[in-house]
């Protein structure tokens, strides 16, 4: 035993004195009584019972899983934050539309495009909650029930199920995707709650709306608004409503233009979301049952796609908004904008349809120059500045390059009337001192040696064909469009001031080859379509330019985006802008231009062509319309640009004939309906006469306030589809001219408007002429030959020249009046 001293009040145990088993512990061996009947009634839990856990057990199991459960409902709720919204949730693609509403084209990868919930009618929200969740404002976020179903079955290998509410739907389509897994499900859980608490429900049933898919492609109830009924969601009626909510189910197979099989599905489901809206009091049992099926519309061809004109409209109105700094080029990529163009459906249809017409239904796979024919054209309103039509090329997705905006063709001699507007502007007078007006004279021969101020320049332009005019007026060289005439008019004008004008008209100043020379008269600047259309809007607005539009409103989620304030300025003198529109007249009336006669109203108009002919011009405009057209020549493999001799079964194509009727035929179908305008125009000093074409001395006054005699030369009758008199030899009464001349004047017959491509190419001898509308005279011929129909000549009286009697009274001369 050991030696230690022992606690006071404690001894050993004697073992022998171990009771039995079974037997209470005896009092004072420090167990309580209680413990000892624990202790005896767990020594009773013999067999079966030991199997069984005892209900404090369960209590206790219980308990600690309510911990477990509350703990990782915390936990989950700290650790699980509401994420960015994944992208395919925010991609919105860009919407352009007419003037008037209707759609272009809409852009990017995803057809959406996000509305306010004011926007949703109320009828159409509600059917949207009959259809997915009808306790969505009273309820909470989450449905556990139906989470813990829908678990159970994806656990369990039954298929995926749906169980949640349109908040936790929206979750899933803006925050986490549609994968159906049981981690997935748990994020949604969290993110709903916390979103439930942060959002309102207005906020998450607008985002739900603008996240879900509805079939066709669209995403959003407003892309699945235009892409079963055509309408923006704003205009769909209960009805649609309810079939568009009963879609949220199944976008596919409910879909019973796609699947008319699955129609009585489909039609059950539409009756379901009804019956809901009646159940809920959003709807009275009246309506209800007045209610009939609205049957979608046909799939159409996807507007998202670019084919056709689309491309080119939607890339010209991508390039306005960004160089005009009114969305970059990042944040217009963003999508979600809503752009109405200032472009005009009547218009634009008729713009691809006079090309159709003129063009492109005339090229021949046997010819190899029609391969390389491409159309480019532009309309202007000249008042607003409103692009209203565009024509890029035959198709967006085969020829990517939009030919109306394009900078790399010589704009020719479309370019001539601005010369001669600043002419009119800077008060400018030739090498000799005389006033440039529409009666000046100059030398009109080929290769004719320009003047300056310190003698010859160099400079000696031919002109087309090599034609020799001699002495010839300012108006008759617009008509002829002689390239010596206005070479030599940019070095009395000053080629610095001819561009100053072509800029203030509207061309850019960074345009390509705009260069201050002589040359710059006979257009080797590379404007495009657009600017050239811009610059004759100014003329047509009596020099008064305000800066082109494409864009009349933009959007986005409702709210408006600024764009600039469009700013008008007279940038030349109306009588400068005038009196060119009055020579322009001419040529439209029986110059180079008269198949721009089929538009069927006064117009003013100028030809151009291209160094080598790889470019066809016309630019005309009526006084509510600016419009310009060229034919180009391009290599359909590379691009390089070609002369287009040969295409269209023409041995040339220049821009009195295939831009010249596309003009008309555009024009005509374009203006149809509304009331032709005639010209007010404020004309030069001088300039209200129409002198000889090759003497200058003035002929009949015009009438004052009116542009009749500028645009009808003396002895053409005002109807031009009579057949114009333009005698040039002895006297002519009542408006034919006189004088002698080398050029074949005449008027031609009333086929061509009283001109013929032979007077563009300048006529030979003295040729008279006599009207076709009743013209008389006998007379010896000229020097050379008689004009002849088809070179300029007479179209009613005698084949051989001489003097004639001139127009009839249609021409609008005094009878009284004769011309020296």
């Amino acid at each position: 035993m050991s030696d230690e001293p022992q606690q006071q009040g404690w001894a050993p145990r004697d073992p022998s004195a171990q009771g039995a088993p079974g037997d209470p512990a005896p009092a004072g061996d420090g167990v309580s009584a209680r413990k000892a009947k624990r202790l005896a009634r767990k020594r009773r839990r013999t067999g079966w019972r030991r199997l069984f856990p005892t209900w404090r057990m369960l209590l206790g199991a219980f308990v600690l899983g309510a911990l477990v459960l509350v703990g990782g409902f915390v936990l989950g709720y700290k650790m699980v934050p509401i994420p960015a919204a994944n992208a395919a949730a925010t991609a919105q693609s860009n919407v352009y539309l007419y003037a008037d509403g209707t759609q272009i084209a809409r852009d990017g990868e995803v057809n959406r495009e996000n509305v306010s919930l004011s926007q949703v009618p109320e009828t159409v929200q509600r059917a949207v909650l009959a259809a997915e969740d009808r306790g969505f404002y009273s309820e909470p976020a989450v449905d556990p029930q139906g989470m813990a179903r829908a678990a159970w079955n994806t656990v369990s290998g039954k298929g995926t199920q749906g169980g949640s509410t349109i908040t936790q739907q929206y979750v899933k389509n803006y925050y986490l995707g549609q994968e159906q897994t049981v981690v997935r499900k748990a994020k949604e859980f969290f993110i709903a709650i916390k979103l439930n608490r942060e959002a309102s429900k207005e906020q998450i049933l607008q985002g739900y709306l603008n996240t879900s898919y509805f079939g066709r492609n669209a995403y959003g109830i407003q892309a699945a608004a235009q892409a079963y009924y055509g309408k923006d969601i704003e205009d769909i009626n209960t009805a649609q409503g309810a079939y568009l909510a009963s879609l949220l189910n199944a976008p596919s197979e409910f879909d019973v233009v796609v699947h008319p099989e699955n129609k009585p599905a489909a039609l059950a489901r539409w009756n379901y979301v009804l019956d809901g809206m009646v159940k809920e009091n959003w709807l009275s049992a009246s309506t209800r049952a007045a209610t009939t099926f609205p049957r979608p519309g046909e799939v159409r061809t996807s507007s998202t796609g670019l084919s056709g004109q689309r491309g080119y409209l939607v890339q010209a109105v991508k390039d306005y908004l960004t160089s005009h700094r009114i969305i970059d080029e990042n944040t217009l990529a963003t999508g979600g904008y809503r752009i109405t163009t200032t472009l005009e459906r009547k218009k634009q249809d008729a713009f691809v349809k006079a090309v159709k017409d003129k063009v492109t239904s005339q090229l021949s796979e046997e010819r190899a120059a029609d391969r390389n024919v491409r159309v480019g054209g532009a309309s202007i309103d000249p008042e607003s500045g409103k692009v209203v039509a565009m024509y890029g090329g035959i198709d967006y997705t085969k020829q990517y390059v939009n030919n109306a905006t394009r900078r790399d063709y010589q704009v020719g001699s479309t370019f001539k009337p601005f010369v001669f507007a600043s002419a009119v502007q800077n008060g400018s007078e030739t090498q000799d001192g005389r006033t440039i007006t529409p009666n000046t004279l100059y030398d009109g021969d080929n290769q004719h040696m320009v003047d300056g101020p310190d003698g010859p320049t160099g400079y000696a332009p031919s002109n087309e064909d090599d034609v020799d005019y001699g002495p010839i007026t300012v108006r008759t060289a617009t008509d002829k469009s002689v390239n010596a005439v206005y070479a030599q008019m940019a070095e009395d004008v000053g080629p610095s001031a001819v561009r100053k004008t072509a800029v203030a008209l509207g061309l850019p100043p960074h345009t390509p080859d705009l260069t201050a020379s002589p040359s710059i008269a006979l257009g080797p600047a590379t404007a495009s379509v657009l600017d050239m259309a811009e610059a004759y809007a100014t003329l047509a607005n009596h020099g008064a330019h305000g800066t082109y539009t494409l864009v009349g409103k933009v959007t986005k989620n409702g709210t408006k985006v600024a764009l600039p304030a469009r700013s008008g300025k007279q940038v030349i003198s109306r009588e400068a802008a005038d009196t060119t529109t009055s020579m322009l007249r001419s040529v439209v009336d029986g110059g180079t231009g008269t198949a721009a006669q089929a538009a069927g109203r006064p117009a003013a108009g100028k030809t151009g062509t291209a160094e080598d002919d790889k470019a066809a011009w016309f630019a005309g405009y009526t006084p509510d319309l600016a419009t310009v057209v060229a034919v180009m020549g391009a290599d359909p493999k590379t691009a390089a640009q070609k002369p287009l001799y040969g295409a269209l079964g023409q041995q040339r194509v220049n821009g009195g004939g295939a831009p010249a009727q596309i003009w008309g035929a555009y024009t005509a179908a374009a203006l149809r309906g509304s009331e032709a305008q005639d010209f007010d125009l404020q004309l030069q000093e001088g300039a209200d006469v129409v002198a000889s074409p090759d003497t200058g001395e003035s002929g009949r006054p015009d009438r004052p306030g009116t542009s009749t005699s500028p645009s009808t030369p003396q002895g053409q009758t005002q109807g031009q589809s009579d057949g114009p008199t333009q005698g040039t030899t002895g006297t002519a009464t009542g408006g034919g001219q006189s004088a002698d001349t080398t050029q074949g004047q005449t008027g031609g017959t009333a086929a061509d408007g009283g001109r013929t491509q032979g007077q563009t190419d300048g006529g030979t001898g003295t040729d008279g002429g006599a009207g076709a509308d009743g013209g008389t005279g006998t007379a010896t011929a000229g020097a050379d030959t008689a004009g002849s129909a088809a070179d300029g000549g007479g179209g009613g009286g005698a084949a051989s020249g001489g003097a004639d009697t001139g127009a009839t009274a249609g021409a609008g001369a005094p009878p009284d009046l004769v011309l020296p």
